[in-house]
């Protein structure tokens, strides 16, 4: 191998993977996915050693951050160990792990000892009854729990996802920011994403820009813009009142961030995903089970896949499927 690097048709490096573990929750909440979902047999996902081997490729071609993702990637069996793998890999710089922080009350201190160096926590509102009928299964208390857990641990960073909804938690933006200044938080803000068919509600009519989020917000605290940034797709802001803590927004209706992409997910069942909002993939279990104890064949198919990496994705804000695989099948 000569190259070790990613680069795609466009000139971007790609330097950050999303890995899914699973794509099974223990929530449900309503924009990510149906209520009844049909989960993926467990033959047709991705050992750990498997997962573990696709990180180690990556690394291997100059990837400097992975976060781990699901689905809820804690209740993966096996998940604390294969984080302690990743996070040992020569030339990883950075290993992150997405959750929706039912289980950090008991995990968040051996994920730290592991060696994840960051969290980012989804909470969409404070309010217990809301947030159960968000999630359709969530525990409030258990989520804050976890996130207390997560700071006693020794965890710094940790930030907040919320998915702002125009009628169903939108009146709660500036609680968030006080909640998260309160604990020492980051905190961002997410534009609604157009994947997978849902019946609970409209997207067109739920639709919440990023601009409406800082307006509101602009309404009790004062926004300075910053040009810090994490490797992912949130644009930061300070708050004059909490200088300590960023409010990041992900706005991929109203700001496109795909110019400075540098990233790509790879599912559960061993699909590349080479752009959040599109098919372009490849098929890496297939080269992983065809070629097992030949990492050069899962480089040289990492590194061809990268040709696949279209410039943009197009979602529009109305209630089309644009994309049918649901976020948990994504991988964050």
């Amino acid at each position: 191998m000569t190259q070790r690097e990613l680069i795609d048709g466009h000139n971007r490096h790609v330097d950050y993977l999303r890995l899914s573990v699973t794509d099974r929750c223990d929530f449900r909440c309503v924009y990510c996915m149906a209520e009844d979902m049909q989960f993926l047999p467990r033959q047709q996902i991705l050992t750990l050693e498997e997962l573990f081997q696709v990180a180690q490729s990556f690394v291997a071609l100059g990837t400097r951050k992975i976060r781990l993702t699901g689905g809820e990637p804690l209740i993966r069996p096996g998940v604390v160990q294969l984080c302690e793998q990743i996070a040992a890999l020569p030339g990883l710089r950075e290993l992150c792990l997405t959750t929706n922080g039912s289980q950090l009350g008991r995990l968040a201190q051996p994920l730290f000892d592991a060696g994840v160096k960051r969290l980012n926590i989804s909470l969409d509102s404070l309010d217990p009854q809301r947030f159960k009928e968000l999630t359709r299964t969530g525990d409030l208390a258990q989520v804050i729990d976890g996130i207390d857990a997560a700071r006693a641990a020794g965890f710094t960073r940790t930030k907040l996802n919320c998915v702002v909804m125009q009628g169903r938690n939108d009146h709660e933006i500036n609680d968030l920011v006080s909640f998260a200044i309160e604990r020492d938080l980051d905190i961002s803000f997410i534009e609604e994403m157009p994947l997978g068919a849902i019946a609970e509600h409209s997207r067109a009519e739920s639709f919440y820009s990023s601009a409406q989020v800082r307006e509101r917000i602009a309404e009790r605290f004062t926004l300075i813009d910053s040009t810090e940034s994490t490797q992912g797709p949130s644009r930061y802001w300070r708050v004059a009142e909490a200088p300590n803590i960023r409010l990041g927004f992900i706005s991929p209706h109203s700001h496109n961030f795909c110019g400075t992409c540098n990233r790509v997910r790879l599912t559960v069942e061993g699909r590349l995903l080479l752009c959040l909002g599109n098919e372009h993939s490849m098929d890496l279990k297939a080269v992983l089970r065809a070629h097992p104890g030949h990492p050069e064949r899962l480089e040289n198919a990492i590194i061809e896949a990268m040709k696949l990496k279209p410039y943009r994705h197009n979602f529009e804000v109305n209630d089309d499927v644009q994309v049918v695989r649901f976020m948990n099948m994504t991988g964050g």
